[in-house]
C-alpha cells in the first residue's frame, strides 16, 4: 500500500523544459496513438465492406466498436497530463488563482471550437450561403489564428491583426449560419457541444479538481469515486433536470466524461509516485489490478445500463478507462523503460501538437470536396479501404509536424 503521508504531499517535479530525467515519452505516445486512432476512424464513413467491429455500434445497441473507445481514451489521456501541465505552471510561478484562470480560458476556447464544429454537421449549405467544407475551413483557419503560438519575434500587429480578422470571421460566421432543413432552419447554437466542447467540459471539471486538490491523493481518488457514483445515480434517473440543474452542463452532470478524465489524474497521481521511486513492478502489479477491477464493475453495471458510448453508461466508462490504463503501461515499459520511443517518432507531432493534429483532416476533406474528387472503388473497398484510411491518419500527422516546423503551434 501507498503511505497516505506521502501521496498526500505534493510531489515538486518540473516539466517545464524536457529532459531526459523528467520527460515522460509514454504520455505523449499514448496521446498520438490515441489521435491517429480517431483520425483513422473518423474516415471509416468513406469506406465500404469493411468489419463492423470497428466502427461506431449503433443508438441502443448494446456493445461498442473501436470507434467507441477512441473518445474516451481521449479523455483519460487529459487528465493522465493534467497534473504534469499544472505542476509546470506552478513552477513557472503561476498563483492558484492564475491556474484557474487558465483552465478557464482553455475550457472557452475549447467550447467554441466544438460549437463551431458540430454547427457545420447540420449546416443548411443554401440557406447559410456557402457549402459545408467552406464553413469548416474558415473555423479551423480562424482557430488557428487565434489560438497559434506566435513567435516571439512576430510583429505584435500583425498578430493583433490576425485575431483580430479571425475572431471578427467566426461573429459573422454565427451570424449568417442557418441549419437544418428547409421549413424548420435552426440559428447557430450549442446544440450538443461537440467532440472538443466535450472535452472542455470534462476538462474543466478535472483542471479545477487537479488545482485545488494540489496532489492531494486522496482528494482526487474522491473526485474520481464521486464521478463514478455519479454516472451511476444519472443512469438510474435520480438526477434531476430542472431548477438549478438546468445551469450544469450535461456533460458534467452525467459523471461519465469527466470520471474518464479524473481517471487519469487519478493514475498520474500514482504513476509519479511509484515512478519517483523506481517502483515500476509494484506500479505496472497496481495499475494491472485496477485495470481488472474496472473491467469487474463493468461487468456488474452492464445489464443495468448497457454497454454503450452514445449512451455514457458507467460499462462503458469503467471499460474504456480500464483499456486506456493497460495501454498506457505498456507503452511506458516500452518507451520509457526500455527506451524504444524511437519506435513511435512517425507519429510525434500528433503527441506534442494534438489539437492541430486534430484540425488538419477538415483541411484535406475540404480540398477534396470543393476539388469533386472521388476515390477510386478499389480504394475505399474492405482491406485496402483500411490502409488508405491509415494512410491518411499518418499524412494528416505528416503535415501537423510541417506546419509546427514553420511556426503553426496551437497553444490554449
Amino acid at each position: 500500500m501507498i503511505p497516505a503521508s506521502e501521496l498526500i504531499t505534493p510531489v515538486k517535479v518540473s516539466l517545464s523544459k524536457p529532459t531526459a530525467v523528467n520527460r515522460v515519452a509514454s504520455i505523449d505516445i499514448v496521446r498520438a496513438l490515441t489521435m491517429v486512432l480517431m483520425i483513422f476512424v473518423n474516415d471509416l464513413g468513406s469506406l465500404k465492406n469493411i468489419s463492423p467491429w470497428l466502427e461506431h455500434v449503433a443508438p441502443g445497441v448494446d456493445g461498442i466498436g473501436l470507434a467507441d473507445t477512441v473518445f474516451p481514451a481521449f479523455l483519460f489521456i487529459v487528465g493522465l497530463s493534467l497534473p504534469f501541465a499544472v505542476e509546470a505552471r506552478r513552477k513557472k510561478g503561476d498563483t492558484q488563482l492564475q491556474l484557474v484562470k487558465h483552465v478557464l480560458l482553455r475550457t472557452i476556447a475549447l467550447l467554441v471550437m466544438g460549437v463551431f464544429l458540430v454547427n457545420g454537421e447540420t449546416i443548411n449549405e443554401a440557406a447559410t450561403g456557402m457549402p459545408r467544407y467552406m464553413w469548416n475551413t474558415l473555423s479551423c483557419l480562424s482557430f488557428i489564428l487565434i489560438w497559434n503560438a506566435y513567435s516571439k519575434q512576430a510583429k505584435r500587429y500583425i498578430v493583433f491583426a490576425a485575431k483580430a480578422a479571425a475572431i471578427v470571421t467566426l461573429i459573422v460566421l454565427a451570424f449568417v449560419y442557418r441549419g437544418g432543413e428547409d421549413g424548420q432552419l435552426n440559428r447557430f447554437a450549442p446544440q450538443w457541444w461537440g467532440i472538443l466542447g466535450l472535452i472542455g467540459w470534462a476538462y474543466f471539471a478535472g483542471g479545477l479538481v487537479t488545482v485545488f486538490s494540489k496532489n492531494n491523493f486522496w482528494a482526487i481518488l474522491v473526485a474520481w469515486l464521486f464521478f463514478c457514483v455519479l454516472s451511476m445515480v444519472n443512469k438510474a434517473g435520480y438526477i434531476p433536470h430542472e431548477g438549478i440543474f438546468l445551469f450544469i452542463p450535461s456533460a458534467i452532470l452525467g459523471g461519465t466524461l469527466a470520471g474518464l478524465t479524473m481517471g487519469g489524474v487519478l493514475t498520474a497521481i500514482m504513476f509519479r509516485y511509484f515512478r519517483e521511486r523506481n517502483e515500476n513492478f509494484k506500479m505496472t502489479a497496481i495499475f494491472v489490478s485496477f485495470a481488472i477491477l474496472l473491467i469487474l464493475l463493468s461487468v456488474i453495471t452492464r445489464p443495468y445500463w448497457k454497454l454503450a458510448k452514445l449512451g455514457a453508461t458507467p460499462a462503458w466508462l469503467f471499460l474504456c478507462s480500464a483499456f486506456t490504463l493497460l495501454a498506457f503501461t505498456a507503452i511506458y515499459w516500452i518507451a520509457d523503460l526500455r527506451k524504444k520511443a524511437g519506435w513511435f517518432r512517425i507519429i510525434k507531432p500528433a503527441g506534442t501538437d494534438t489539437l492541430l493534429c486534430y484540425l488538419i483532416p477538415y483541411f484535406l476533406y475540404a480540398i477534396i470536396r470543393s476539388t469533386n474528387f472521388h476515390w477510386p472503388d478499389p480504394l475505399i473497398t474492405g482491406g485496402v479501404g483500411l490502409v488508405k484510411s491509415f494512410l491518411l491518419a499518418l499524412f494528416c500527422v505528416f503535415i501537423t509536424g510541417k506546419l509546427s516546423k514553420a511556426g503553426v503551434r496551437l497553444k490554449l
